[in-house]
């Protein structure tokens, strides 16, 4: 196994269940609980990050007239549902588990705390983290990347919906659109890629986290992803 310490980013629309329209999807849940019990049986050691595309989105604020601030603060609470539905999806499966929250919820999460968040990695328990950074104006991404550098992650797996890595531009919208297959910090900066957010980039440029990414339609693509095979972009200080 290429890595020791990952840090998985699920959004939150991997989740969804777009045919009834409805928040989760249970058949996806349990396929991305198993393939996380598959690599922490194989001796990896993984964190999660979870979006909440599937419950909120800043679009939904404006026409509602709320605030930014406190859309935020409702995006960061639907990452805690998800984290919490995640956690309890591998606990069905007896993988140990555990959501700690940038905003927590007594009694169903806990404060975030680095040095127990690495204890309990190198105990194999998985740990989901929840409520983004706990800050608003900031997105999943920056939480993923500083919860990486937290828990001295190997890599960043982020699993995109729908996209198989990084392109010059969006492949949905420009047929012109090339695949990059290797990319540095500050080419994604340079080349203004819409990879991760500036303040992610920002944070990770100077440190040596690989950043993968890869689709996420089959969770089969995260075993592959930390065993190197050949999918994806990957993403790196030089």
């Amino acid at each position: 196994m290429l890595y020791k310490r990952v840090l998985l980013k699920i959004s939150g629309e991997s989740i969804a269940d777009k045919t009834k329209n409805q928040t989760l999807n249970c058949d996806k849940l349990q396929s991305i609980a198993s393939a996380i019990k598959n690599l922490v049986n194989q001796g990896l050691e993984i964190a999660v990050v979870i979006g909440a595309g599937n419950i909120w989105r800043g679009k939904f604020a404006s026409k509602l007239n709320i605030e930014p601030k406190e859309a935020d603060y409702m995006g960061m609470l639907g990452t805690i549902i998800n984290a919490v539905a995640l956690t309890n999806a591998l606990k069905k499966i007896s993988v140990n588990s555990c959501c700690m929250s940038a905003i927590n919820v007594d009694p169903i999460t806990m404060p975030i705390d680095e040095d127990r968040a690495k204890h309990l990695l190198s105990n194999k328990t998985v740990v989901v983290f929840g409520g983004g950074t706990g800050k608003p104006f900031y997105t999943t991404d920056t939480a993923a990347t500083l919860r990486a550098i937290q828990i001295d992650a190997d890599a960043i797996c982020m699993a995109k919906y729908g996209i198989d890595g990084v392109y010059t531009s969006d492949p949905n919208k420009d047929t012109n659109a090339k695949f990059l297959k290797r990319l540095t910090f500050n080419e994604i900066l340079s080349k203004n890629l819409q990879v991760m957010d500036i303040s992610a980039i920002e944070l990770i440029k100077d440190k040596d986290i690989i950043v993968r990414v890869f689709n996420m339609d089959d969770p089969k693509n995260i075993e592959k992803v930390v065993n190197d095979e050949n999918i994806g972009t990957i993403i790196t200080r030089s």
